[in-house]
């Protein structure tokens, strides 16, 4: 646990690491503090951009976009290991997260799998976005993963923390799967070995399958709700439009939980398409079914319960 560095002494840890950062704009002001606190600090996030092109992925985790105003996180690790610097304090990057895998984090222990959706992340987590479609198929460059260990070692350091405080979205948020095609028990030894420790006699525990309740997703679906102000009506929403995101098929902005009808459209496209089922007229309505729901859970990492 610990105060916020400050934005000068977070730039030089990243320096004395030995990182190439790129300064965008404003970024030492660049905040949502006035939506809530910012910290104290307790770990590093990493997360996936299911993004192309650097110059894009820059502008919109720094601007965000009409559900979610940014910055989406601190920095942006792009493919050629440049560390992109696009805001700092409070980032809207984490989301509501599991309080077990806080206090795990605290500890400096191995998290266990999330199972809940609580504690507001953006206060508690330096938050690096790393640009990569997500697909488990986009390559991963070394440089880029050398980037990603410099930059978790570099705020260890400054913090004083062991590669237990890296943690990855998938193990904070339940639903999340980023970032996708990284072996996090390696890159864990890879930052311990930077930072000069051994790595957790525990390997980084597997993402737990979320679990999807297909009549309460229908309900969901139905009930068609308006993002703004209205309440989730039901947390699987998030994992289906995760994996929407994922197989191409819904835009990152429009994944909040509310099976509005963009959801409903993007739903209609999978059921289209062959892995989906290959539907057609009224029966790709839009509205999950079991069959194309078990589909894209099979694709895309969930399980399906009635």
């Amino acid at each position: 646990m610990a105060t916020p560095l400050s934005a000068a002494s977070f730039l030089d840890a990243l320096l004395d690491e030995g990182l190439d950062v790129v300064e965008v704009g404003s970024w030492r002001t660049h905040n949502r503090n006035g939506k809530g606190p910012w910290g104290p600090v307790n770990g590093v996030m990493i997360h996936h951009t299911v993004t192309k092109g650097t110059a894009a992925t820059v502008a919109l985790c720094r601007n965000g976009h009409s559900a979610l105003p940014g910055p989406l996180c601190h920095g942006v690790i792009a493919k050629d290991g440049r560390v992109h610097l696009v805001g700092y304090g409070r980032a809207n990057h984490a989301g509501l997260g599991d309080d077990d895998v806080l206090r795990a984090v605290i500890a400096e222990r191995t998290p266990p799998a999330d199972n809940e959706a609580t504690v507001d992340g953006n206060r508690h987590f330096y938050g690096f976005e790393c640009e990569n479609l997500g697909d488990g198929r986009d390559p991963w460059p070394e440089a880029q993963l050398l980037a990603i260990e410099k930059t978790a070692a570099a705020l260890c350091r400054a913090h004083g923390w062991s590669a237990a405080s890296v943690i990855r979205h998938l193990d904070w948020q339940p639903g999340k799967v980023d970032p996708r095609g990284i072996d996090w028990t390696k890159m864990h030894g890879r930052i311990a070995k930077r930072l000069g420790t051994k790595p957790s006699a525990t390997p980084a525990a597997p993402p737990k399958k979320p679990v999807v309740d297909l009549s309460q997703l229908v309900a969901a679906a139905r009930s068609n709700p308006a993002a703004k102000g209205t309440p989730v009506t039901y947390s699987g929403v998030k994992t289906v439009e995760a994996a929407l995101v994922d197989a191409g098929l819904l835009s990152k902005k429009y994944s909040d939980g509310h099976f509005g009808t963009v959801t409903v459209d993007a739903y209609a496209a999978w059921q289209r398409s062959k892995a989906g089922g290959g539907y057609r007229g009224t029966a790709a309505d839009g509205i999950p079914g079991k069959a194309s729901l078990t589909a894209l859970g099979k694709a895309q990492g969930f399980t399906v319960t009635n």
